[in-house]
C-alpha cells in the first residue's frame, strides 16, 4: 500500500472562507490546511510537505532549497509569480498553475468596473437616498459626467482567454476592439476588432484594459510616459497584476487630468499601504482583488486545483509551468 503524501496549504481561507469544500482534496492525501502563513513560518509549516499548495504566499528559492521533501507545489491561482520556478525546477519539483477557471468572472468585473465609471451607479444611488431626488426641481439630475459607450474604442492589453471574453462583451455593446498580444491568432471571432501594438492602443483608446501577466518586460508598463500618450477623456482598467502601473505616476495622471479615470482591483502591493496616493483620487474606483472572486470561479478553481494534485499522483501532471 501506498504511503500518503502530506498535501500542505499555506493560504487556503481567500479560496475557501468556508463556503466551499476540502474533502476531495482530503481524500488524496494527509492534508494540512492554513488559513493563511506568515513568510517566517513557512519552513516550520511545511516542513514535512511533499505537495505544498499556496495561492498568493511566496515560496522563494530559500524556502525551496529548506524543504528537502518538497516534489510538487500547486498554485491556486492562473498567475504563477508568487513561486521561483527555476529554483524549483532546478530541484526537480514540478509546479502547476490553474487556467481558466476565472474567465468570465474576471471579464464580467472588468465590465461592471467599467460601467461603474460610466455611470456612478453606486454614488448616484447614494444621492437619492441620502434626499438630494427628493430635494430637486427636475425631474432627475446627475453629478458626475454619464458616458456612453457604443461606437468608442477599448483596447486591451493581453489578449488571451480573459482578454478575449472582455472583447466578446464590449463589441455587444457597441464598441471598436483593439487587442494587443505577443502571439496573434488570425481568427479571433469577434466583431469590429483588429490586432494593434500598445502604442496604437495608448493613443487611440478610450478605454484601456490590462489583462496580461505581470513580467520583468511590462513592470510599470503604466507611467508617466504611457498615460501622457493616452486621451484625457480615457478610463484605464486594471483587474489582471497591480505591478503593471506606476501608483505615483498613475494618482498624478488623475489628479492632473491626463486621464479622466481608473478603475483598479489589484495594486502594487497586496494589502496596499494605508499611504496608497491613489487612494485620495475622486476618479479612481479601487476594489480588494476581487475579480476572480466569484463562488462559481473558486469552485472551479478548487476542482482543478484537486484534478492537478491527482494527476500529479499518477505520474501524468497536468498544468505544468515548471521548465
Amino acid at each position: 500500500m501506498k504511503q500518503e503524501k502530506t498535501i500542505v496549504v499555506l493560504d487556503g481561507y481567500t479560496l475557501n472562507p468556508g463556503d466551499l469544500d476540502w474533502g476531495g482534496l482530503q481524500q488524496l492525501g494527509n492534508v494540512q490546511i492554513h488559513d493563511r502563513v506568515a513568510e517566517s513560518e513557512i519552513l516550520k509549516v511545511a516542513q514535512n510537505a511533499e505537495i505544498l499548495l499556496s495561492n498568493k504566499t511566496v515560496i522563494s528559492a530559500d524556502h525551496i532549497q529548506q524543504l528537502p521533501k518538497l516534489e510538487y507545489i500547486g498554485v491556486l491561482a492562473t498567475g504563477y509569480n508568487v513561486i521561483d520556478i527555476e529554483a524549483a525546477s532546478k530541484s526537480g519539483i514540478i509546479v502547476t498553475n490553474i487556467p481558466e477557471y476565472g474567465t468570465h468572472s474576471v471579464a464580467q468585473m472588468v465590465i461592471a468596473l467599467l460601467l461603474e465609471l460610466c455611470h456612478r451607479v453606486q454614488y448616484h444611488s447614494d444621492a437619492v437616498k441620502n434626499g438630494k431626488w427628493a430635494e430637486c426641481p427636475d425631474f432627475c439630475f446627475w453629478e458626475s459626467p454619464l458616458v456612453g459607450l457604443s461606437g468608442k474604442i477599448m483596447g486591451i492589453i493581453g489578449f488571451g482567454r480573459i482578454g478575449q471574453q472582455i472583447g466578446k462583451i464590449a463589441s455587444a455593446m457597441g464598441m471598436q476592439i483593439l487587442g494587443f498580444s505577443r502571439t496573434q491568432s488570425t481568427d479571433v471571432g469577434i466583431e469590429n476588432f483588429q490586432w494593434a501594438d500598445t502604442s496604437t492602443i495608448f493613443q487611440t483608446a478610450d478605454v484601456i484594459s490590462l489583462n496580461c501577466p505581470l513580467t520583468h518586460e511590462n513592470q510599470g508598463m503604466i507611467n508617466q510616459k504611457t498615460l501622457g500618450m493616452m486621451k484625457k477623456s480615457a478610463f484605464l482598467i486594471n483587474a489582471s497584476r497591480g505591478g503593471l502601473i506606476q501608483d505615483h505616476d498613475l494618482a498624478q495622471a488623475l489628479e492632473t487630468g491626463v486621464i479622466a479615470g481608473a478603475a483598479l482591483d489589484v495594486l502594487s502591493v497586496e494589502p496596499p499601504e494605508p499611504d496608497n496616493p491613489l487612494y485620495a483620487q475622486k476618479n479612481c474606483l479601487i476594489t480588494p482583488h476581487i475579480a476572480w472572486a466569484t463562488f462559481e470561479a473558486r469552485q472551479r478553481l478548487m476542482q482543478i486545483a484537486i484534478e492537478n494534485v491527482q494527476a500529479f499522483l499518477n505520474g501524468n501532471p497536468v498544468n505544468c509551468v515548471s521548465l
